[in-house]
């Protein structure tokens, strides 16, 4: 299917809020390269707000497990697929309706590979985006980041502070977490040297951010239930935002703050490093066990967490302010 011929294509992607973010540079340089396309997206509903009020989208759409989803998606007459999930529920939608396709073709033996083996073929490291754009014959990125729109009328309470540093300690998986106890040491450092430090996570983080709070007495805990376009608010008035591996990371990205992230128990081979803006990533590259998972684990599977506990809260704060004085 040549795409300057159709008119109206679906993007797939359900989940989860990193990688509905990380589509977002091949939706504008679709847009951008073929004007006359109408995209619609095809999402999960608690993941709709990342391309919601994407100018680039014509419409998003609610994946719903049943007939009447179908229906829907068939009356749209769409020329074109273009399939960035590419599991069962995706397969079964592009199987279904017997239009033309691209589909992502996840790098899934040498993931495999990577982490039961050690052996490295992704050494050319390649970043989502740029292996998502790689399903369209002869098309680029446009070398833009990702992208998150927000409503104009969305305040924040940070309005107003001045150096602010916002701080993520939550992800799905525990051995992507660095340990509290070090991000209260980091955050309690960088209060005693002026900054405002300020707390975010979504539903399932809630309760590490409020203890977190606790330890860092002069913070703000602006967790909330997963209200992103919220969170995107309080992060603008952020002058760096620092994390874990996850969706927060992707949505301070999206928005153009600088990051500095910690990977444990996942490595940049895998293409989910902070894409388009000022960033930098903080491993422990010095463990013949890493990675031990290409998603996360709910422990350590060595039962020494070395990963995350031998990189320090000293020599964090060390290398935030080289970031900041660079940046």
């Amino acid at each position: 299917m040549d795409l300057s011929e159709a008119k109206k294509i679906l993007i797939i992607r359900l989940s989860s809020l990193g990688d509905v973010l990380l589509t977002t540079p091949i939706i504008r340089s679709l847009k951008k390269s073929y004007p006359q396309l109408s995209i619609d997206f095809l999402i999960k509903k608690n993941f709709a707000d990342a391309v919601r009020l994407n100018p680039n989208v014509s419409n998003t759409i609610i994946y719903n497990d049943s007939p009447n989803l179908l229906s829907e998606l068939a009356n749209n007459n769409y020329d074109l697929m273009i399939d960035l999930h590419n599991n069962f529920r995706s397969q079964k939608i592009v199987r279904q309706l017997r239009i033309p396709s691209f589909k992502f073709v996840k790098p899934n033996l040498k993931k495999f590979l990577l982490v039961h083996f050690k052996i490295n073929m992704l050494k050319e490291i390649k970043s989502i985006p740029e292996r998502y754009t790689e399903v369209i014959p002869d098309f680029k990125l446009d070398g833009a980041g990702l992208e998150l729109f927000i409503p104009d009328s969305m305040k924040s309470e940070l309005e107003g502070f001045k150096n602010v540093i916002g701080i993520c300690p939550g992800a799905f998986h525990f051995a992507k977490r660095w340990p509290i106890e070090y991000y209260a040491e980091f955050g309690n450092r960088l209060v005693k040297n002026g900054f405002k430090v300020a707390i975010f996570g979504g539903e399932l983080d809630k309760s590490i951010c409020a203890n977190l709070q606790k330890m860092i007495p002069d913070s703000i805990d602006l967790s909330n239930n997963n209200e992103l376009f919220q969170t995107a608010a309080h992060m603008k008035n952020c002058k760096v935002v620092l994390c874990n591996d996850s969706g927060l990371m992707h949505t301070a990205t999206a928005i153009g703050i600088p990051v500095i992230s910690l990977f444990g128990s996942t490595v940049k081979e895998f293409g989910f490093a902070p894409y388009g803006v000022n960033n930098l990533v903080i491993e422990n590259s010095n463990l013949n066990c890493r990675p031990c998972t290409h998603i996360g684990r709910s422990k350590c599977p060595k039962n020494h967490f070395k990963c995350m506990t031998e990189i320090t809260p000293n020599s964090v704060y060390d290398r935030f302010i080289k970031f900041m004085d660079n940046k």
